[in-house]
């Protein structure tokens, strides 16, 4: 069975099909296995509501999770941002490679930074999260934008740039960087503007939970610390009890001294779409050992966002 190609199921976008493919040579690489890719088309990718409006939650994974257990693909590549925060008992988050840039980006006209926009310049992005931090800068430094919520794949959002829609749109780092098109890039927002999705940049390999030599296999990948970061993270996201597209923005440092990784900051952030009110708090300490220490640091900080009145700015929040 050496020899028998492992089959990966991935979305077909273009963004997927090229993060699937780097994820495909390294599993060949570490398994000796030949790999071939299946494509999967999900509802997120078929469906041309608002990513608020759908829910957010799932879209993008479900039908590769209902692949996965017909046996009809042997594992799956999602970008971790859109794994809903509880997982299956019959499937196994296998491995969490190194992270790629969890920053946002301004692609915008006339090569202009996000400061450097005119006065009502309108912003496009298709996420509560980043409207409610770009708007809430927007207050604080007295800047004139209006965020625009937009769909559709990297060509489409960037188009609204090119043919004059939008003066700019908001893109993940990472995926431009997997994709080859980082030169479009005219402005990196820094996580001290607006935090990323609990995840983002991150990818995460799935596979059946009684499949023991696979998920050995594919644990070869795995990186631990970026493991460790994105659970707290999305810990943090769980116990708010908030969906993928909710207007919940965190990150979690991994602080050294040189090559030596001593501590962990763990920052949250949630706030209403226009901006009027946040709250954003932050906790640092030991790096988690377990994975039970990193779901702990979310949920305390989660906690102490609940007492200042977080879930009463993020509108419906998840079942």
């Amino acid at each position: 069975m050496k020899d028998k190609a492992l089959r990966l199921g991935t979305r077909r976008s273009k963004l997927a099909m090229a993060q699937s493919g780097q994820v495909a040579d390294a599993v060949s690489q570490a398994t000796g296995r030949p790999v071939e890719l299946v494509e999967i088309t999900t509802y997120g990718d078929v469906s041309r509501e608002n990513l608020a409006q759908i829910g957010g939650t799932g879209v993008f994974v479900t039908a590769l999770r209902e692949a996965l257990l017909r046996g009809e693909v042997d594992f799956a590549v999602h970008s971790l941002k859109d794994l809903p925060t509880g997982q299956p008992e019959d499937l196994a988050l296998a491995a969490i490679p190194v992270r790629e840039d969890p920053r946002d980006v301004i692609v915008a006209r006339d090569a202009l930074k996000f400061t450097d926009l005119p006065r009502g310049a309108r912003i496009g992005t298709g996420s509560p999260r980043r409207m409610a931090q770009l708007n809430a800068y927007a207050r604080s430094h007295g800047l004139d934008i209006e965020t625009v919520p937009i769909r559709g794949n990297v060509d489409t959002r960037i188009g609204f740039v090119r043919d004059g829609a939008l003066d700019a749109v908001v893109l993940a780092a990472a995926g431009l960087n997997r994709i080859g098109r980082s030169d479009e890039v005219t402005d990196f927002l820094s996580v001290d503007t607006v935090l990323p999705a609990p995840g983002q940049g991150a990818l995460a390999i799935e596979c059946s939970a009684d499949n023991a030599d696979l998920i050995a296999a594919l644990g070869e990948l795995d990186d631990p610390f970026t493991r460790v970061a994105v659970t707290a993270e999305r810990s943090l996201l769980a116990a708010l009890e908030a969906g993928c597209s909710a207007p919940v923005g965190a990150l979690a440092d991994l602080l050294g001294d040189g090559q030596i990784v001593k501590e962990m900051r763990l920052r949250g952030v949630v706030g209403t779409t226009d901006g009027s009110r946040t709250v954003q708090l932050s906790t640092t300490g030991p790096v988690p050992e377990t994975h039970d220490h990193a779901l702990a640091l979310g949920r305390e900080l989660a906690a102490e966002m609940l007492a200042q009145g977080a879930a009463g700015l993020m509108g419906e929040r998840a079942q």
